[in-house]
């Protein structure tokens, strides 16, 4: 199957026009990967090992080691749900401007395709490593 032949409804189902729209290619492949980061395994019927378990780094303090926890869980849960992509690094970094933001860049390259993609998704921590050492 190649990466074009991909196609369902768009996430969020919500269209501009009111009406229900749909999303193919790559655009479907990265809908489908932050599906994957957004759902916390268990949530899914009859799929209890669908999803990643970010949820679990929220209030975590944004240290390089709990960057390098989340890069494995994000690598580990696109790798086990999503069979389409072949994920090559995750990195995460810290936004400079705003404390306990992190960026997640997930690179990745659609199995039927050469090129590689990137996606960026940002997770918020809601604490700062400051903070951690105050507390």
């Amino acid at each position: 199957m190649t990466t074009q032949a991909v196609a369902g409804l768009r996430f969020p189902l919500e269209g501009a026009t009111g009406r229900l729209g749909f999303a193919r290619g790559i655009d479907k492949l990265e809908q489908c990967i932050r599906l994957v980061l957004l759902t916390y395994p268990g949530e899914r019927v009859m799929r209890p090992d669908f999803g990643c378990r970010l949820r679990d780094f929220l209030f975590e303090a944004a240290t390089p080691a709990t960057m390098v926890r989340i890069a494995d869980e994000v690598e580990q849960a696109i790798a086990a749900c999503e069979p389409r992509v072949e994920v090559r690094q995750v990195e995460v970094t810290p936004d400079e401007a705003v404390d306990g933001l992190l960026h997640i860049a997930i690179h990745y390259r659609p199995v039927d395709e050469s090129e590689p993609v990137v996606i960026v998704v940002d997770f918020a921590t809601d604490r700062h490593p400051a903070a951690a050492e105050v507390a």
